[in-house]
């Protein structure tokens, strides 16, 4: 079973330095302003949100959730590259989405909150995260009225990249859809390891090297 980050004793909930970041992060994802003059309620909400978070250091390929078990943490990368797949049992991986700076991540589906969860979360880069529990980061946004607007926007975000990325898959060539990927993604392609690369396009890593020097002529 892979080694998932817990890394937190939430018994005491003390603000983090240089938190300055995160708090800008969770306003724009909430759309509040964080101004104690101008909005004092959502500066006190984002007082408390802050103080469920620690700042992690994790190395690249480090697990952060695993299928098989709730997913139990609310993350905002900082710095570096995430990755959301599925793994079959046969070892074949599919990537659904890459996180990146100022992305935030969490257990979108209610499938995902329980031990049916199919779905893996790991670092690609070394990452710098900010970790919260779910459930408490949850709980404060629901008795703020908050939780309705920040799951429907990034769910319909996600939603709508998954869509394209189907549409995509059924209507074009691989090696459309890797011109395709390098055009609309080019620091993916940077960053990314090819075999990572490979299993979002959907193609074998030998097809892939083969799509890299095609699509370089």
């Amino acid at each position: 079973m892979a080694e998932v980050l817990f890394p937190f004793d939430w018994r005491a909930h003390h603000p983090q330095p240089n938190s300055h970041y995160l708090r800008e992060t969770l306003a724009h994802t909430l759309g509040i302003t964080d101004s104690r003059e101008r909005a004092p309620a959502d500066a006190r909400l984002l007082d408390d949100l802050v103080r469920f978070f620690e700042r992690q250091e994790v190395a690249p390929g480090r697990c952060l959730e695993a299928s098989g078990e709730a997913w139990k943490n609310v993350y905002v990368l900082e710095q570096g590259i995430a990755r959301l797949y599925r793994q079959s049992p046969e070892g074949k991986v599919c990537i659904h989405h890459f996180f990146r700076e100022g992305d935030m991540m969490w257990p979108v589906f209610a499938r995902s909150r329980s031990t049916r969860n199919t779905l893996c979360l790991a670092s690609v880069e070394p990452c710098s995260l900010w970790v919260a529990p779910f459930d408490l980061f949850r709980r404060l946004l629901q008795k703020t009225d908050h939780w309705n607007r920040f799951a429907l926007v990034l769910t319909e975000q996600l939603a709508e990249q998954a869509l394209m990325r189907e549409v995509e898959q059924q209507t074009l060539s691989a090696l459309d859809r890797y011109r395709h990927m390098v055009s609309d993604y080019p620091e993916l392609v940077e960053r990314v390891p090819d075999y990572q690369l490979a299993a979002w396009l959907g193609v074998a890593s030998a097809t892939f090297s083969r799509l890299k020097h095609q699509g370089a002529e």
